[in-house]
């Protein structure tokens, strides 16, 4: 058995504090991301209106993290919090909403660059947590791409 780290305990009403016990045989935990689809490479626009949705499953997490850390690591190796909470949310939610244009307009010095980002989740213990049973397995397995609409230009303008 595999005692849960102090973080992950929880306390009663009465003030006592829940150990954890998991079995040393227990899959790490994994999330698998159900919006938008992995499979395919989804593109978002950098305008006004424009929200991007991001949602998962849990599987086999028996260690209910605090809080979780989403990020979006762009190729040009910046890092974005993802979400209205600089990227820090409960631990048991399931999706977050990310408002691009206003991360875009409140971050001047740096700003959304269109290009491919990969989204990365993980619990309390870090993006360079290593696998535990019944703790969650950072995740970055979804890319997806960015891009900056242009201005309209007419045929006669050309």
């Amino acid at each position: 058995m595999q005692t849960a780290n102090p973080s992950q305990n929880t306390a009663s009403a009465s003030g006592s504090t829940t150990v954890l016990r998991i079995p040393a045989s227990a899959p790490a935990g994994l999330i698998t991301v159900v919006q938008p689809p992995a499979s395919l490479t989804s593109y978002y626009k950098i305008a006004p209106s424009n929200f991007v949705t991001f949602a998962w499953n849990f599987s086999y997490v028996l260690a209910t993290p605090t809080h979780l850390t989403v990020s979006a690591i762009c190729d040009n190796g910046n890092t974005y919090p993802v979400g209205p909470t600089n990227g820090v949310i409960d631990g048991t939610a399931t999706s977050v909403v990310w408002d691009l244009w206003s991360y875009q307009q409140n971050n001047p010095n740096k700003p959304l660059a269109q290009e491919t980002y990969t989204l990365n989740i993980w619990d309390d213990r870090g993006a360079g947590a290593g696998r535990a049973p019944g703790f969650l397995q950072p995740y970055s397995g979804l890319k997806f791409a960015m891009y900056t609409p242009e201005a309209y230009t007419s045929l006669a303008d050309g």
